[in-house]
């Protein structure tokens, strides 16, 4: 294990997989043995992945965190600690246990990347050094895949070991001819002897795992499931034992043995625990399928030659030949050729991509029938898919709010249960029936056995780790776990416009042409005109025209008229495009066009005319379009009962016209980015008619003008300008929200516990946006929703990510949020209504009045299949479809 020193700037975080844990205590006591680290800001551990996350500073000591765990009884696994390190992207120092591996100051003695012996693809091993490989995917798999085998081999033995003693002590009880026959073959004595034999075996080789973990952790003062489990075989097993050797120190009427009841314990218990290594196997495979979305292999140009190498040993810069229904293996540019791409796995788009020279390409992503050669950009960590899984494992190990509840339970719900056990042992033994030593015998074990928290340490880590992958389907990224839990409630979303709403790039939307003109020949003429400006609408035109495959002539004595449009000659025509003063500059009139061009102005778009040889010839519109899914998302968000709003820096005639087109009717326009801020803060307390101006918008004004439609009674605004762009304590937080000492966990205990809602009560508002400009308002927000196509800026500040820009994404975030939370509660009803319940019956409560007392056997039946009920219910999260998507 590396005892490493680490050297970074700022807080990072590590995950690492911690063994041993088998409860909620388990989680808890991890926590309080990572808290203790010098270096540790936080740690949260997710039971369901058997995860420990940590938030780092500067003088974190990865070899303390280990020491620390193994202290209190738990390890974290060997190299576990290294690739960890180095997917956090830490800088390790020297002084490593096992440098003959590999090369001085190399984590985890891999050898050194770069050089010319990176270069000649010599190094193979270097697959190691990436973090999210392909072969992490099948790591996590055949982690499980080991788990499940040394489980179900164990239960196998201790099945086939207690079944003679099952059936010798049942079948006997059941049906008193067989135990007639069983009395005549062997004796009393010598069938103990057997028991025995066997009970030792069963405890001592398949149970032993129990023993193991259970005592030390009872002696150390911290006992967890495994105490439970442990104190409760013996009990029974040192009763039979007592019975079997010394029976003349029990009174004649409480000799009985109870060697059935411990191994069956150990049988069921064991049962249990497969079925949640099964299960827990299965929560995992959203990771699991991303990483296998990864290619194995690329194919680049080195030294004039085309040659295969390994996909973890691309480099930035590479050139890489890709063929037909081949998948991409890095994020890259294409350089020539042509095809169309499947990247539904990134925008949920199940309509293929068209890709030529210039258009992006994503790794993961799959090949059509064409063929081309793309530039690597980015590789390995830094890959979007890379970044994707990365989110996804930082969602699923975090820890929602409503676990801290959870944690205060358990931690002293174990050192309860065994006070409450032996409560039981002495109530019965001095105040129960004879044999009153075997009464309290056997209801004490009972409530050990039936107590264990399993179920209530799965209930929130499964439905997260489950939910978060099934969001990761629909391509919503939660980056801080706390807005898994926060979105459920929210009031309000507030969208940005431009890349939002809008595709962000401006295109040709309308093309009316003149009667004996044709809309393609007058594009034509127009846009090789276009060519020869730079303006931004210009390129959109040219850009159409690409599109529409026409062919562009070449225009000759261009010429810009200043503040009016440009003109030029192509073939033998004169072409002049231009605002409509232009028209009448060249004594064309526009009245033609009247109609047509009012509409464009309802709609937020400025008209552009197009004249050909004097005549004129068609009115265009360039605009920023709506992104297809925008309307469909909002009619959504208002069905499931949130409110929007649009706050932009656009002016206001064209947020107006947009927000008309997609339904919203809460518009506050002509904002710089503090003013996004204070809009936000207005828009929490319930809709200011003004919004003071931190500082006024270039258009003028010192207020933003009233919130459009549906404002409610006036509410105090937000005054006085935002004192910094990210609010203390978002600024370079870390991604997967750590429990609720985050400030999105304290908004959400102040805001998501409310009963009904007074007038003035402040909403929980969500942000969607996708630019620079826009990182403030996503910081100030409760949850801020990043577009995953917009800036690193935006997304960084946000809490959820929406992968492929589609606004669908807002609807899908909300719905899985709900689901999930939904579920979190189900899970949690179960786990803790079933040890209200049982205990009572365990301890003997029913006895006085019915006669009937529970047994040990049943109460491990019943705890194992409580954590298999919460694992099959969290499960169900994966079938959670959304607006007819599944």
């Amino acid at each position: 294990m590396t005892e490493t020193a680490t050297s970074h700037p700022k807080t990072l975080q590590l995950t690492v997989p911690v063994e041993g844990m088998t409860c909620a205590s388990c989680v808890r006591r991890v926590e309080m043995a990572a808290a203790k680290v010098p270096g540790v800001e936080t740690g949260a551990v997710n039971f369901a992945t058997k995860k420990l996350t940590v938030a780092t500073t500067e003088d974190f000591s990865a070899g303390a965190l280990d020491k620390a765990i193994r202290k209190v009884g738990y390890e974290i696994p060997q190299g576990a600690m290294d690739h960890a390190l180095r997917e956090a992207g830490f800088s390790p120092l020297h002084h490593h246990h096992h440098e003959s591996e590999g090369s001085e100051g190399a984590p985890g003695g891999l050898p050194p990347r770069g050089g010319d012996a990176g270069r000649q693809r010599e190094v193979p091993k270097l697959q190691a050094s990436h973090p999210h490989s392909a072969h992490q995917g099948h790591d996590h798999m055949h982690a499980h895949a080991g788990e499940q085998a040394v489980v179900k081999r164990d239960l196998l033995i201790a099945l086939v070991l207690t079944l003679p003693i099952f059936l010798g002590e049942m079948t006997g009880h059941i049906y008193a001819p067989f135990h007639h026959w069983l009395m005549g073959v062997i004796d009393t004595q010598n069938l103990y002897y057997l028991y025995f034999a066997l009970a030792t075996a069963v405890i001592f080789w398949p149970g032993l795992r129990f023993l193991r973990l259970g005592l030390p952790a009872l002696f150390r003062g911290y006992p967890e499931m495994n105490s439970l489990v442990a104190v409760g075989v013996l009990a029974a097993y040192g009763y039979s034992l007592v019975t079997t050797f010394a029976p003349a120190l029990l009174p004649e009427q409480a000799r009985f043995v109870y060697y059935e009841a411990a191994t069956v314990i150990v049988v069921l218990i064991l049962f249990g625990r497969l079925l949640e290594a099964r299960a827990t196997g299965r929560t995992g495979e959203a990771i699991e399928k991303l990483a296998g979305l990864q290619a194995k292999t690329a194919r680049i140009e080195l030294d004039g030659k085309t040659i295969d190498v390994p996909a973890a040993d691309l480099r930035t810069g590479d050139i890489l030949v890709i063929r037909p229904g081949e998948r991409i293996p890095v994020d890259g540019t294409v350089i020539d050729g042509q095809s169309n791409i499947d990247e539904s796995m990134i925008s949920g788009e199940p309509l293929p991509v068209g890709k030529s020279a210039g258009s992006p390409v994503i790794g993961g992503t799959i090949n059509g029938n064409g063929a081309f050669r793309f530039r690597a950009d980015k590789v390995g960590r830094d890959t979007m898919l890379a970044g994707i899984i990365r989110m996804v494992e930082q969602a699923q190990g975090a820890k929602l709010p409503i676990q801290t509840l959870v944690d205060r339970v358990t931690a002293w719900f174990v050192p309860a249960v065994m006070g409450l056990a032996l409560l039981t042992f002495f109530v019965w033994f001095f105040l129960g029936p004879e044999p009153a030593l075997s009464h309290a015998l056997v209801n004490a074990v009972a409530v050990l056995i039936i107590a264990c928290p399993c179920a209530m340490g799965l209930a929130v880590p499964t439905s997260i780790v489950v939910g978060g992958g099934r969001a990761a389907e629909f391509g919503v990224l939660f980056r801080k776990g706390e807005a898994l839990q926060a979105l459920r409630n929210v009031d309000l979303v507030v969208f940005d416009k431009t890349g939002t709403i809008t595709k962000g790039q401006p295109e040709l939307t309308d093309l009316v042409a003149a009667e004996g003109f044709a809309e393609d020949a007058v594009l034509t003429l127009v846009a090789a005109v276009e060519t020869q400006s730079e303006h931004p609408i210009a390129e959109a035109l040219v850009k159409t025209a690409h599109t529409r495959g026409l062919v562009l002539p070449k225009a000759q004595n261009f010429q810009a008229v200043a503040g009016y449009g440009i003109e030029a000659d192509v073939g033998d025509r004169r072409v002049a495009v231009g605002a409509d003063r232009f028209m009448a500059k060249l004594g064309l009139s526009v009245e033609g066009f009247a109609d047509a061009a009012r509409r464009m102005g309802e709609e937020g778009k400025t008209p552009i005319y197009a004249a050909v040889d004097g005549k004129l010839a068609a009115v265009l519109a360039v605009a920023d379009p709506l992104k297809p899914s925008s309307r469909d998302a909002i009619a959504a968000l208002r069905a499931m009962g949130v409110e929007v709003a649009l706050v932009t820096g656009d002016n206001r005639r064209t947020a107006e016209a947009i927000a008309a087109q997609v339904g919203i009717d809460r518009v506050v326009a002509e904002v710089l980015p503090e003013g996004k801020v204070a809009a936000l803060k207005a828009l929490r307390t319930g809709g200011a008619k003004e919004i003071p101006l931190p500082n006024p918008s270039p258009q003028g004004g010192g207020t933003y003008p009233a919130l459009r439609t549906g404002d409610r009674a006036e509410a105090t605004p937000s005054s006085g300008p935002s004192d910094h762009l990210l609010p203390e304590g978002r600024r370079g937080s870390m991604p997967g929200g750590l429990g609720s000492s985050s400030p999105l966990g304290e908004r959400v205990a102040e805001r998501s516990g409310r009963g009904v809602r007074g007038e003035t009560a402040p909403r929980i508002v969500a942000f969607v946006g996708d630019g620079i400009n826009d990182a403030p308002a996503l910081a100030e927000a409760d949850i801020g929703i990043a577009i995953g196509t917009g800036t690193d800026v935006a997304i960084e500040s946000a809490d959820v990510v929406l992968v492929g820009g589609d606004l669908s994404g807002v609807v899908s975030a909300i719905a899985m949020s709900r689901a999930t939370m939904r579920n979190i509660r189900q899970n949690l009803f179960w786990a803790f209504g079933y040890n209200v319940a049982l205990i009572p019956i365990a301890a003997g409560a029913l006895y006085p009045v019915f006669g009937l007392s529970l047994s040990p056997m049943i109460g491990a039946a019943a705890m194992a299949l409580s954590s298999v009920f919460v694992l099959g219910n969290a499960l169900r999260l994966k079938t959670v479809r959304i607006g007819g998507r599944s």
